[in-house]
């Protein structure tokens, strides 16, 4: 698995930078992120505005002028404070609506471009690290809009705007505030940006190592706890958490230090300005008025530059953030679809014909399947036998085009099977997987995975064929019961029927069952696989199973031994 990383690193190399084309993915949502970059941008300016007024106000206000003189700028003075709140809160809302629809389309997106790497893929990636992508890397997409770009837009509208109205007044005035703010909105900045950056990436890191420590510990809890190696565990996963909290006190300490000097150039600007403002109205070049409107747009100028140094350091996170969610985006999946996909028949039932078969799991690898043949005529069950790592699940694979065969053909239903897309191959041909899972919700959403459109009548009978009916009408809620993460909450027999229920219920033409009786004790085990012999009669089935207890019933049995069909002893 490591080749799709490494194949993904490339591809990386070659194209648009990892920002760039997060941002690709967010500009469909423009429509709605431009009004409330608007609105951030209106707010700062009507606050920076607000001020201004009051100040040219008051100070003419002193000089005791007639009242229609100053009416104008009382109304605006009033216009501006409601203004700045009705900016606010729009710049809020839609700011929010359009990060929160841009980020649930762009995790669609992510998940889409996961479905073609399962399950053959997804190992190139850790559990706990794909998780962290899933979750924190795609939230930082919305941070992104919101703490990145909508505030640095917002103060950059205001930076400009100030100081064309202080040049305007006073041009050395303007020319001094420009340099400051320049330094304060661009250098600055782009220094923490710098600094952020390894820090970045060595906190996105670290805490996708701490997720998979914690997946790894709440999965293994029970092996950890026999083996007196719970100690370890923790210490390790205690160790990356204080990593990570002296990255978050290094990332803290740098912006605190750059909020700092904000504070120090907004206050040198403010004594600049007004000093060059003092000598320019002694010299009868200013008015009074002007003096004090250009002190406070010095003053209020570097208000909206404050969350400037926090920006950037989240634009150090985000990159960091987009860098790994291009890998995902690169890796090539396992199997590529054809140019022009050959439809597959839909009527049952169809036949599955495998002629000299081989698979190859990494190039230089010896065969995991090699020249098997086997033939699964319409409507037959064939039971195939084999030992762990005899090569099972890798034919499983390779008939639902989750890995590529490098010779040999599958045939289903007279069509080719790599001339076919994996998605259509994977609604006729389907089942239940050792990978199987049981979702932290209630039997009917676990069941209706298989065919959302489902009726209440299609999941009675589908359960009542896996005889698992009368078990859910004993249960308080019945079909609205909740059943814990991985079937917590239920037994190992009604685990695999709930599988088989949700198999039925996809009624595909070909079903596949891999280790349906798996960790299962042997009374357990020759009950259910006597319920689906029972339940699949006249559908064509392939039973892969390590078991031959309880077998009488299939209409064939085969045995795979190292990648190869031996018969039957």
């Amino acid at each position: 698995m490591t080749s799709h990383v490494e194949a993904a690193a490339a591809a990386r190399t070659r194209g648009p930078r990892p920002t760039v084309r997060l941002l690709r993915h967010l500009l469909p949502y423009w429509r709605r992120l431009l009004p409330a970059a608007l609105a951030s941008a209106g707010s700062e300016l009507a606050a920076a505005a607000l001020l201004a007024t009051a100040a040219w106000l008051i100070t003419r206000a002193a000089e005791q002028p007639p009242l229609a003189s100053v009416s104008v700028a009382i109304v605006a003075v009033r216009a501006l404070a409601l203004g700045r709140g009705a900016l606010r809160y729009t710049d809020r809302l839609l700011g929010h609506d359009g990060a929160l629809r841009a980020i649930a389309g762009f995790r669609t997106r992510v998940y889409e471009a996961l479905v073609p790497l399962a399950p053959a893929g997804i190992p190139a990636f850790r559990d706990g690290d794909l998780l962290t992508r899933l979750v924190d890397d795609v939230d930082a997409a919305q941070d992104l809009l919101l703490r990145v770009l909508i505030p640095s837009a917002a103060a950059y509208a205001v930076a400009t705007t100030t100081t064309a109205v202080a040049a305007l007044m006073l041009p050395q005035a303007g020319l001094l505030l420009a340099l400051l703010l320049t330094v304060a909105g661009l250098l600055l900045p782009a220094l923490v940006l710098a600094l952020s950056r390894r820090t970045g990436h060595a906190e996105k890191a670290a805490r996708a190592e701490l997720a998979t420590y914690t997946v790894d510990l709440h999965r293994g809890a029970a092996d950890l706890a026999a083996y007196g190696a719970r100690g370890r565990a923790h210490e390790r996963a205690h160790r990356v958490g204080a990593q990570i909290a002296a990255l978050e006190h290094r990332k803290a300490l740098t912006t605190s230090l750059a909020s700092a000097v904000v504070l120090l150039l907004q206050s040198g600007a403010t004594v600049g300005v007004s000093w060059l403002a003092l000598h320019a109205h002694e010299a009868g070049a200013l008015p009074a008025v002007h003096l004090t409107v250009l002190a406070v747009l010095a003053l209020v100028s570097f208000e909206a530059l404050a969350p400037l140094p926090a920006a950037a350091r989240r634009l150090a996170e985000v990159r960091a953030s987009a860098r790994r969610l291009a890998e995902l985006f690169d890796t090539p999946p396992p199997v590529a679809d054809p140019p022009a996909p050959v439809p597959l028949p839909t009527d049952e039932p169809i036949g599955v014909d495998i002629t000299d078969l081989r698979v190859r799991h990494r190039a230089g690898d010896p065969p995991a399947l090699d020249g098997v043949n086997l033939r699964l005529p319409p409507g037959h069950r064939v039971v195939l036998i084999g030992a762990s790592g005899s090569g099972k699940s890798t034919l499983i694979a390779a008939l639902m085009r989750f890995v590529p065969y490098e010779a040999g053909s599958i045939r289903v239903g007279g069509r080719e099977l790599r001339d076919c897309a994996a998605a259509d191959v994977r609604r006729v041909i389907t089942g239940v997987t050792q990978d199987a899972h049981v979702f932290h919700t209630t039997i009917r959403a676990n069941l209706l995975l298989a065919r959302p459109e489902a009726t209440a009548a299609d999941l009675r009978e589908a359960a009542r064929r896996a005889r698992l009916l009368n078990w859910i009408e004993t249960l308080p809620d019945r079909w609205d019961t909740l059943i814990g993460g991985d079937g917590a909450t239920m037994s190992g027999g009604q685990r695999q029927r709930l599988f088989l229920t949700r198999a039925l219920l996809a009624d595909p033409p070909v079903l596949v069952l891999d280790e349906p009786t798996e960790g299962l004790d042997p009374d357990t085990a020759a009950a259910v696989l006597a319920d689906i012999l029972d339940a699949t009669r006249g559908r064509t089935t392939l039973l892969i199973t390590h078991d031959r207890a309880g077998l009488a019933a299939a209409d064939e049995i085969v045995t795979l031994d190292r990648g190869r069909i031996v018969p039957v002893a």
